[in-house]
């Protein structure tokens, strides 16, 4: 079966400005997203999505693809990721006669994604015949505790019934990890991205959303800390 990773990486972002190509601990954040899907040696292709040149030569100079860029559609802040990996599957059909039957859409500021972690996610979509595999992780507070503050200001929970519930009995809630997600290309037309979905349950350390300059740094230490745990990081 023939398969492909697309990084998308447009050239806008608001809250960190130019943030698939900052510096994550000396290099382009997106290389590493580039360099674990290379050295994974699950696919066929690697292929950066982009309008934008920098991220383009980027992404060449570090081994990704780059045959077409992004069109105006799929370029703004409301495009969807669905939209984007169906244009470059069409893009390829239409333009270089190439099918892919398993796609794994790889995010761009996701350093902490692992080679065994995207083979995992492999295993499972095929061996289970799931639609697709994501990552997740359990909510560090259970959300069954969740308070809200209402209009007036008044702050009451959502759960109430949950009050006196020890933590330990509240079932366990996980959230998606925003790292990847395998998923068959029959269903990039008619997808739901929690129909016939399996997923692999990471830790905490090997997470981390990234949306402010506080986020950056927490996933810099958090690489730090399992590239030391590996034995493999050298300050």
């Amino acid at each position: 079966m023939h398969k492909i990773a697309i990084i998308p990486a447009r050239g806008g972002s608001k809250r960190i400005p130019r943030k698939n190509i900052k510096d994550f601990l000396c290099k382009p954040i997106i290389v590493y997203s580039i360099e674990t899907a290379l050295k994974s040696g699950l696919f066929d292709e690697v292929m950066v999505s982009t309008e934008d040149q920098e991220i383009a030569d980027i992404a060449v100079k570090y081994g990704a693809k780059v045959p077409f860029f992004r069109s105006a559609e799929t370029s703004g802040d409301f495009a969807t990721t669905i939209s984007v990996i169906r244009e470059v599957v069409a893009q390829y059909r239409e333009q270089l006669k190439k099918e892919f039957d398993l796609i794994c859409c790889i995010y761009p500021a996701a350093p902490l994604i692992r080679v065994q972690h995207l083979a995992i996610g492999l295993d499972l979509l095929q061996n289970k015949n799931f639609d697709s595999v994501f990552p997740v992780v359990a909510f560090n507070y259970p959300i069954w505790r969740g308070v809200e503050i209402t209009p007036e200001g008044i702050t009451k929970m959502i759960w109430p019934e949950f009050q006196d519930t020890r933590s330990q009995d509240l079932k366990k809630v996980f959230h998606d990890a925003g790292q990847w997600y395998w998923l068959r290309n029959r269903v990039i037309y008619n997808f739901d991205s929690f129909q016939n979905t399996g997923s692999i349950v990471l830790s905490d350390l090997e997470t981390q959303d990234i949306d402010n300059i506080t986020d950056w740094k927490l996933a810099e230490i958090k690489y730090k800390l399992l590239q030391e745990l590996q034995g493999l990081y050298k300050d």
